[in-house]
């Protein structure tokens, strides 16, 4: 247990005209998440939660930013700064529940330790991964930005973060913006076991922060006065003058990484010196020394918090095991979306697929006046594709963003702008840059309902596929990466008619929404549209042609080049399934084809190992069996790179071994 010693100071306490009432409050936060860690310390090791990372010592960080910010401001915290969930005041029995993984913590079991967000307290707890929630910050203070509150977001990292390329993403995004961010860095002195002396070559990260254009500074993270008299000065400007700011906190880590790690790669005289340095022990001294606290009074501050952790442990600990079902845990994937369906007059106009992309987003932007746009290059130039051009002339470049090439953090920044209350679009200029931005899609987006019921208002637009003679690396038709991720809803439209009304269901929708744009559809394919706003149901396949001898399967670009095999071989009474929509699937429509015809080839662009495809073929082999006068036949692309050169890349694509592969199924 933290004990009360007279020493000499470790630091200069300046007088910072804090009152006698805020001194105090300092000192028992700080006090308040020390006494839980300690008893956390006992409980781990009874097996009674699983894992703790300890922030002893660094208390000073997580109170002075918090008590220096307004309660309705968000902050992202990290694994060490329970001094940010205390100083919320959130009740002790709902953080000991959500490390004992029960029903009255913030994730249903789901997640543990810090890994949560409430809106209730404006706290958006991290991944591990670190680096999106860097992005995410960015996102919620353009929000605030764009409607103009004066608010401040805090975020926390690690030094070790900061080599992460998501934390240049975000400092670079959060300056060209000038987004009202505080980026907090605890250096404390290890990545889990290699020494700042292995991770960076600066002298100090806030060194940094003139890369970016960036004011920054280095407090002394352990002098609980001069984290929250200077935070505070810092943030009362930057809701007068909003930009970001880079804080490096000098402190360091008392304990292991987490306590199954230890600190013998630690030298002893290193722990010794910081010991000293301890923030509770020196400021509890210093107002003892100041006569602004007596020694009954920090008796009666101990007792009354371990009343408080006792009386709240045992509540956490006489709650029941959470209990769940399949169906339960299945909901709780996607926020609940009630389809809304809007129906259009006869009134048509004969339009390319871009063209109905294009409408979609105009359309969008005018019914949804909390909609962005984001993306490189779609502000004044309209994006490669052309496909925004003139919208800063109607909506402006605050709501039409050009980004820098930055998609992890773009992604990031889109769950941001959500968590605060807005929608979003990201335009990846070509679906193969994506990989750039899989961690917060994959990682962020899809689980974070699951998580902590937070939903993922975001959009994310895909021109892909190949035909245009574009190589390896903007020609890729990549849905099958997301397919397979829970929480996210993948949709590929073949038609105009069909991108128009289901990307303004997309923007309905307040789930992440991949929309998969096939580029050599864009100018080459025609078709009359309605004028008016309207939308389309997720997971309803289209029959385009009906037909009892066989079923084909396919989507995107597929579609076409199988009514172009149809249309060469003259084949009729063959049964054309269009399916619009991958996730969520019309499974049902599928079963419904396949047992009529009895026979079924499945066409993806996409080379078939772990294909879309392949899944279909899956589960058609398993649940239509008996109905089956064939095997399931499937067609994709080679199991290579997309070539360049014309005659390579038509030996890629799967077109001229589908009319093969099409003609054996109906001989078999």
């Amino acid at each position: 247990m933290l004990s009360s010693k007279t020493q000499t100071l470790s630091f200069n306490y300046k007088d910072h005209n804090i009152s006698k009432k805020d001194l105090i409050q300092l000192y028992s936060s700080m006090l308040k998440p020390r006494m839980i860690e300690e008893k956390m310390l006992i409980l781990l090791r009874q097996g009674k939660i699983s894992k703790w990372f300890s922030g002893i010592g660094q208390e000073a960080i997580s109170v002075g930013v918090t008590l220096a910010l307004e309660e309705d401001e968000y902050i992202l915290p990290m694994h060490r700064n329970l001094g940010v969930f205390t100083s919320r005041n959130i009740p002790l029995y709902r953080l000991f529940a959500q490390w004992q993984g029960k029903a009255s913590g913030f994730t249903k079991g789901r997640d543990r330790s810090f890994h949560f967000g409430t809106q209730e307290f404006n706290i958006v707890g991290m991944i591990s991964h670190l680096g999106p929630q860097l992005g995410a910050a960015d996102g919620i203070a353009l929000a605030h930005k764009l409607r103009k509150e004066k608010k401040v977001t805090a975020v926390f990292t690690g030094e070790g973060g900061t080599s992460e390329g998501d934390f240049h993403e975000a400092l670079n995004i959060a300056s060209v913006w000038d987004l009202p961010v505080l980026f907090c860095i605890e250096n404390n002195g290890y990545g889990l076991s290699t020494p700042t002396s292995e991770q960076y070559r600066c002298t100090d990260l806030a060194e940094r922060g003139a890369g970016y254009g960036m004011e920054s500074h280095i407090i002394d993270g352990n002098n609980i006065l001069e984290v929250y008299s200077k935070i505070s000065e810092i943030t009362t400007s930057i809701r007068n003058n909003p930009r970001p700011v880079l804080i490096e906190f000098k402190t360091f880590r008392m304990r292991g990484h987490e306590e199954a790690s230890g600190t013998k790669y630690v030298p002893n005289e290193l722990i010794e010196e910081w010991e000293e340095k301890d923030p509770i022990v020196n400021f509890e001294n210093y107002l003892l020394e100041k006569k602004i606290i007596e020694e009954n009074e920090i008796v009666a501050f101990k007792d009354k918090i371990q009343s408080e952790i006792d009386e709240n442990l045992q509540l956490a600990f006489s709650e029941n095991s959470i209990d769940s079902s399949s169906t339960n845990e299945l909901d709780d994937v996607y926020e609940e979306f009630k389809y809304e369906e809007f129906k259009h007059s006869n009134e048509n106009e004969n339009i390319r697929f871009v063209d109905a992309v294009s409408q979609a987003l105009h359309a969008s932007l005018k019914r949804h006046d909390n909609l962005v746009l984001m993306g490189q290059d779609i502000a004044d130039y309209g994006g490669v594709f052309k496909i925004t051009e003139g919208f800063t002339n109607e909506f402006g470049k605050d709501r039409v963003r050009n980004t820098p090439i930055c998609e992890s953090a773009i992604v990031s920044t889109a769950m941001g702008l959500s968590i605060n209350g807005m929608k979003a679009m990201v335009e990846m200029q070509f679906s193969d840059f994506v990989s750039s931005g899989f961690n917060p899609i994959v990682n962020y987006l899809a689980k974070v309902k699951y998580r902590w019921d937070q939903n993922a208002d975001v959009v994310i637009r895909m021109p892909c596929g190949g035909s245009v003679g574009a190589g390896p690396f903007h020609s890729q038709t990549n849905e099958a990466w997301f397919t397979k991720v829970p929480g996210l809803k993948v949709v590929y439209p073949a038609f105009p008619y069909d991108a128009k009304g289901l990307l303004n269901t997309a923007f309905n929708d307040p789930n992440p929404v991949l929309f998969f744009e096939h580029k050599a559809l864009y100018r080459s394919v025609r078709q009359d549209v309605p004028t008016e706003y309207y939308t389309l149901p997720f997971g309803k396949a289209a029959t385009i042609r009906e037909g009892s001898r066989l079923s084909i399967i396919t989507y995107g670009a597929g579609v076409h080049w199988a009514l172009e095999v149809l249309e060469d071989l003259n084949l009729e009474n063959i049964e054309l399934i269009d399916l619009r929509s991958l996730q969520p699937l019309d499974i049902e429509s599928i079963y419904r084809s396949v047992k009529k015809t009895g026979k079924v080839i499945i066409l993806t662009e996409d080379s078939l190992t772990g294909s879309f495809a392949s899944e279909i073929a899956a589960q058609v082999s398993e649940n239509c069996f008996e109905s089956l006068d064939a095997p399931v036949m499937r067609v994709g692309s080679m199991e290579t790179p997309i070539p360049f050169a014309r005659n390579l890349e038509e030996m890629y694509l799967p077109k001229e071994r589908f009319k093969a592969k099409l003609q054996d199924l109906i001989e078999y």
